[in-house]
């Protein structure tokens, strides 16, 4: 990855966690990677309001908390 990341806790089923793990292997990738590209597919989807919650963090006058976002 190049550009800075996020750390954080992610709790998988173990069963997925296994699939995954062997996905990375196969295809010669981190979890990591798997895991971003997953979620960013996933906001693809839904990109549009994905947007909205980026504009409106940015407002002057709105305050989002850490434990909010």
């Amino acid at each position: 990855m190049d550009a800075p990341t996020k750390r954080t806790t992610v709790y998988l089923d173990p069963d997925l966690y296994q699939a995954l793990r062997l996905k990375a292997i196969a295809v010669s990738r981190s979890l990591s990677d798997l895991v971003n590209e997953a979620i960013s597919e996933l906001l693809k989807k839904d990109r549009h309001r994905y947007k909205l919650i980026k504009e409106l963090k940015s407002s002057p006058g709105l305050r989002i908390s850490k434990t909010q976002e």
